[in-house]
């Protein structure tokens, strides 16, 4: 039989709990037998990581016979047995059956060597059974028939929550007492389960409050769904800061994110590049001052590219580092100078005579054609160009590229192109007027503009 470590169970265990895949899939991905799988999930769920040791120690004749007789009594299966009670192998289980079954004899039942540690039984202080029926009281017979009726109940809703991947925890043994209370003992029911009494009743006093959480996991889920994913904790935080009826630490909304298994949607991407020559067109004038006082002192520009079914489309943008605000786009099919004269008409239209912005870009070809660099002296613009092959130099429109790519276009399907240029449209108009940034105090681009404005 194959021998199988720790972690490795752990991860199986763990990968069926997270609902990702079934017990089939990962049986056949792994190559494990599917029973002995159901077996590793039921013993950690109801053993923590412990049920998943193979340490092995001796078991007592009184704990085989134990084990044998809830088998009989409730039907369980021998997986489900060696889940509950435990016990490292299922054919161990059988083992001790057909020794009981050939002998009749309960020292049939007794370990074949001495000196190894005994297992200790799965509940407390069970009542000891004597070697004869006819010694015993009638109040002693009451009482262990007391807590087997107790021990019958309370592991018949703890198979049912098993099945549920619900068992285990303080919170499931509480609910299953409070349950079973009207018909047996409290003390019995605690013997059983291993709970003490102020476990016991610490977890029916939590379970009777309520969440006190459950107002703000419904702003989250609704903050979540609203920005597609896009929003990691320290967005989630500031949007429901600017609520104003909620104030709540960015570490409780990142525990409760992860409780509600939510989490960023979006992969940060690091740009690499070496620093290059200055070109002879324009000076780097911005030498990566990527922050400005006041709307249209400072812009920057650039052109990126999209693919779907083969055909490409062509972005153009302008933006401007008061607020990083997209002031204008342009799209074509081609990488054509029309695209970037026609985007630069849009932006030059939003200012006044006396606004003469410094403008950005790297040192592309239409950046350095006769016809723009005619349109930025007319309108009496500065042009400043990044260094040869340095992509830093003109990060802060990298990044909005980067942005825009990792929340928007790796995180949709296309069927055609038509799609890519109004989902681009779409999402420009978001990211100007709903997506916080950090940055800006929580509030998105548009937002910090008239508020700088009104100031």
């Amino acid at each position: 039989m194959t021998k199988y470590d720790l972690p490795f169970k752990i991860k199986l265990v763990q990968e069926y709990l997270s609902g990702q895949s079934g017990y089939r899939l990962i049986a056949d991905t792994y190559g494990v037998d599917i029973s002995q799988l159901r077996y590793w999930v039921a013993s950690y769920q109801h053993h923590g990581v412990s049920g998943l040791d193979n340490k092995r120690g001796a078991y007592s004749d009184e704990f085989k016979q134990q084990v044998l007789r809830h088998i009989a009594r409730e039907g369980v299966s021998d997986r489900q047995a060696a889940a509950l009670y435990n016990i490292r192998s299922i054919g161990t289980i059988g083992k001790w059956r057909r020794q009981y079954n050939t002998t009749g004899e309960s020292w049939a039942l007794k370990p074949p060597h001495k000196g190894g540690t005994q297992m200790k039984m799965p509940t407390k202080h069970l009542p000891k059974t004597p070697a004869s029926d006819e010694t015993r009281t009638q109040q002693e017979l009451l009482d262990e028939l007391a807590y087997l009726r107790a021990e019958n109940a309370y592991l018949k809703k703890l198979r049912a929550l098993i099945e549920a991947k619900q068992a285990g925890s303080a919170a499931d043994k509480a609910q299953v007492i409070q349950g079973l209370r009207p018909d047996h003992s409290l003390n019995l029911l605690l013997q059983i389960t291993g709970l003490s009494r102020s476990t016991f009743y610490y977890q029916l006093k939590a379970q009777t409050v309520g969440d006190k959480y459950a107002a703000i996991k419904d702003k989250i889920l609704e903050l979540y769904e609203r920005h597609e994913g896009r929003y990691g904790y320290r967005r989630i935080t500031a949007a429901l800061r600017h609520l104003k009826t909620v104030v709540i630490n960015h570490k409780v909304v990142q525990r409760l994110m992860r409780a509600l298994g939510l989490k960023s949607l979006v992969r940060v991407k690091k740009y690499k590049s070496y620093a290059g020559a200055v070109g002879t067109i324009a000076p780097d004038l911005l030498q990566r001052q990527f922050e400005a006082d006041q709307p249209n002192q400072k812009w920057v520009t650039d052109v990126t590219e999209f693919k779907v079914n083969n055909q490409k489309r062509y972005l153009s943008t302008v933006m401007d580092l008061s607020n990083r605000e997209i002031i204008a786009w342009q799209m074509a099919r081609r990488p054509v100078l029309q695209l970037v004269t026609e985007m630069l008409d849009k932006a030059l239209a939003r200012l006044k005579p006396s606004e003469k912005p410094l403008l950005h870009s790297d040192q592309g070809w239409h950046y350095q054609h006769a016809r723009y660099r005619k349109m930025l002296e007319d309108r009496g613009i500065v042009q400043s160009m990044s260094r040869k092959g340095n992509c830093l130099d003109n990060a802060a429109m990298e990044s909005f590229f980067g942005i825009l790519k990792s929340e928007f276009f790796h995180l949709k399907r296309f069927d055609n192109i038509e799609q890519l240029e109004a989902g681009i449209e779409e999402y420009i108009h978001y990211y100007n007027h709903e997506r916080i940034k950090l940055k800006l105090n929580g509030l998105s681009p548009v937002q910090y503009r008239i508020q700088v404005l009104a100031a």
